[in-house]
């Protein structure tokens, strides 16, 4: 969407979603989202991935559309990974930048042009799930029974500003799509690096057991005292990040100059993440996993990223510029808490073939596409002590009765729910 009111307008939206102020109010949705992911890592860690998929996904149903993801076999959740997996694999085309770069080849019919043919089969996919979602969330707005989320205030200004179903359902949607998966591949790229790295691991485990011993998981309220977990946070986010070409092109809104060369006036330009994150006069020896290059640095994400000196900013995975990321303030206390609680219940150990011998994974081996994450690669995932798995459990148990008293109470007060 070309700069203008109408964009103005839904980043506003989005900023009244995401700000710093109320990125606080969602703390409870990643408290409860991370309890179950626990619960899940001891109950079947070999399927981590998914875990770590269904928490960021959850996390991002119930601030969006009020409702959450309880298992990662939903078909919503489903299908928006086969989503981005499909996408990613026309992106990998030559087919597709040509289309890009010289747009009258759009005029060709589809049996010429394959991958513009599933481009459009995979749009009208994904323009039915984000319309079953924004349709189902104006229904419960109607009924009065959707919870506090993003799609009621979408809903107040569709009514003033008119906009169609198809532009709310897409503004929803691509908060859907942004949530889920760029958390859940860093999460994921976490991981590797406690496998590759068990130095790093073991250090931050101590610096969890200092602050918070054997009794107690980690909570926001051990930011300040667990600096060295948000330096293996800044880590992740710089080693691996998972838009290494910046997510989608800017554009020049006038003629440029950089070095000799001119840059017209609407050129697309792409934000190269991966070689600024990995530029050895920023970070020296860039591919070895390195939390201590943060230990001066008290700096958010926020306030890092929009350091007005570029050089002076940590790293350039949330973008820059009028288009920079605006979850970031949630997307920092939902890798903080997830980092911090993970490391804290379980450690993270090579997995063994049959022989015995311990299975390594290549950490440069990335999936391809608009949004990258380590290939699938496994691991072992253990409880650190039978006190700490027993405190996950009855944690995720807690929080699972009270959902229940949630759910009969607002049975019992809604009588539309109860007819």
């Amino acid at each position: 969407m070309g700069y203008g009111p109408q964009w103005r307008s839904l980043r506003k939206m989005v900023h009244n979603l995401l700000n710093q102020n109320v990125a606080r109010n969602y703390v409870p949705y990643q408290m409860l989202e991370n309890k179950q992911m626990l619960y899940d890592f001891l109950e079947t860690p070999n399927d981590f991935l998914k875990h770590i998929r269904r928490y960021s996904n959850a996390l991002t149903t119930s601030m969006v559309f009020g409702w959450r993801t309880p298992t990662y076999e939903d078909e919503a959740i489903v299908q928006l990974f086969d989503g981005f997996a499909e996408f990613s694999e026309i992106n990998q085309t030559g087919t597709a930048a040509l289309i890009d770069f010289f747009p009258f080849l759009r005029r060709f019919p589809d049996y010429i042009l394959t991958t513009q043919k599933k481009a459009k089969d995979l749009h009208r996919e994904e323009r039915a799930l984000y319309l079953r979602h924004w349709l189902r969330a104006k229904k419960e707005i109607k009924d009065g029974t959707i919870s506090q989320c993003f799609c009621v205030g979408m809903a107040e200004a569709q009514e003033k500003d008119k906009f169609d179903d198809a532009l709310a359902a897409y503004t929803s949607g691509t908060l859907l799509e942004a949530g889920s998966d760029t958390t859940s591949s860093t999460l994921y790229g976490f991981v590797l690096a406690m496998l590759l790295y068990p130095e790093v691991q073991k250090e931050a485990q101590q610096h969890i057991d200092k602050v918070c011993g054997d009794d107690r998981m980690p909570t926001m309220d051990d930011w300040e005292d667990l600096h060295y977990i948000r330096c293996v946070m800044k880590e992740t986010l710089r080693w691996m990040p998972t838009t290494i070409l910046g997510a989608v092109p800017h554009a020049t809104t006038a003629d440029d100059t950089y070095k000799g060369f001119l840059i017209p006036k609407g050129a697309g330009i792409m934000n190269n993440v991966w070689t600024i994150n990995n530029d050895p006069k920023r970070a020296p020896n860039p591919r070895k996993f390195d939390p201590s290059r943060y230990k001066k640095d008290h700096l958010g994400l926020f306030d890092s990223a929009s350091n007005p000196d570029g050089s002076k900013r940590d790293m350039f995975t949330f973008g820059a510029g009028r288009r920079i990321c605006p979850g970031m303030h949630v997307a920092e206390r939902s890798l903080f808490l997830g980092i911090a609680r993970v490391l804290w219940a379980f450690d993270v150990t090579p997995a063994l073939d049959a022989s015995g011998e311990k299975i390594i994974p290549d950490q440069e081996r990335l999936t391809q596409g608009f949004v990258c994450m380590p290939e699938e690669y496994q691991c072992t995932i253990s409880s650190r002590s039978a006190g700490r798995a027993e405190r996950v459990r009855s944690e995720w148990r807690k929080a699972e009765e009270e959902l229940l008293d949630a759910k009969t109470k607002q049975w019992v007060e809604n009588p539309i729910l109860r007819s």
